[in-house]
């Protein structure tokens, strides 16, 4: 497997074109594999810096989605998504996964080391790209509270009870919020 330490620079590559290396892959070439990870590593990285904040336990999270990305490559075609939001759901998946046992296994955090800073992380530097913009103004389409319900899902890891309990709406609510949300986002993406 590449190296994980040293992400390359977000490459300019087509979908078709990530979509033929994850084929490889799937195949076992190593080669193509590298490939996929030369042009798509940063991003990810940026992925698991935002939901982890710590630029260690991010690389540990890529170094982990990657080797998933391996062993799962022939699952890509199965799932409907496009080639960067399967990588992408992968990498988030593995990032929460890890920041939720760092949350288990620290119970003691007082509130104030918990909280999570509201400043621009990493991935501001790492993913600069059109997609973020373009993401960013779909957000803003969205109602406030379920715009804000997204990002605390899908970018810092909040379970849907964490959500529907801050948002004060039940749990059947908070899925359909969000739902709903993605499905505008998705329809906002493809304009």
């Amino acid at each position: 497997m590449p190296p994980i330490l040293n992400p390359g620079p977000i490459a300019d590559v087509t979908r078709d074109e990530i979509e033929v290396l994850i084929a490889r892959a799937a195949m076992g070439e190593r080669a193509a594999f590298s490939d996929l990870y030369a042009h798509t590593s940063a991003k990810l990285l940026g992925i698991c810096l935002r939901v982890l904040k710590d630029r260690s336990e991010a690389e540990e999270a890529l170094q982990e989605a990657y080797v998933k990305i391996w062993r799962h490559a022939d699952r890509y075609r199965a799932n409907g998504l496009s080639p960067m939001t399967w990588l992408i759901t992968i990498a988030r998946n593995t990032a929460i996964d890890r920041a939720r046992r760092r949350r288990e296994a620290q119970p003691g955090l007082d509130a104030a080391e918990a909280m999570a800073d509201a400043a621009p992380g990493p991935e501001a530097q790492a993913i600069a790209s059109s997609e973020r913009t373009h993401l960013a103004h779909c957000l803003d389409e969205l109602d406030e509270g379920h715009s804000e319900a997204v990002r605390r899902a899908y970018l810092d890891g909040e379970t849907y009870a964490e959500l529907a309990t801050r948002f004060d709406v039940p749990l059947n609510t908070m899925r359909t919020w969000l739902r709903r949300s993605l499905m505008k986002l998705k329809e906002c993406l493809t304009r």
